[in-house]
């Protein structure tokens, strides 16, 4: 039980430190606000809720893990390298892509809602 405590422990440390310290951490997080905010003002059904919330879950994981890969990048090359730049320019392309697709799914979702109020 002690080592699950501190497994959650060490994982609760990186969710602080990716919030409070990786610009992109903060930016994801707001627009993910954003969005719940809209849900909440728009009254979505439950279903919308669930696909938003899935949308915001994957968007802010793979920011996480984009940002670990880019940290460990940096400490085992910290000089250019060109395959370093392809990895951390995939692995930012796995954040673009689901946001893009997150974005559209937003845009599925609220804009009859928002349209409906106009």
């Amino acid at each position: 039980m002690l080592q699950f405590l501190k497994a959650f422990i060490y994982a609760f440390n990186g969710l602080v430190v990716f919030f409070r310290h990786e610009r992109n951490g903060k930016i994801q997080s707001a627009v993910a606000a954003l969005a719940l905010v809209l849900c909440w003002w728009l009254k979505v059904s439950r279903t919308e809720l669930i696909i938003v919330l899935m949308c915001v879950a994957a968007v802010l994981s793979l920011e996480m893990l984009n940002s670990a890969m880019e940290k460990l990048c940096n400490l085992v090359h910290p000089t250019y390298h060109p395959a370093i730049k392809t990895i951390k320019d995939i692995a930012a392309a796995a954040v673009l892509w689901t946001a893009i697709f997150s974005t559209i799914i937003g845009v599925i979702i609220f804009l009859p809602k928002i349209s409906g109020l106009l």
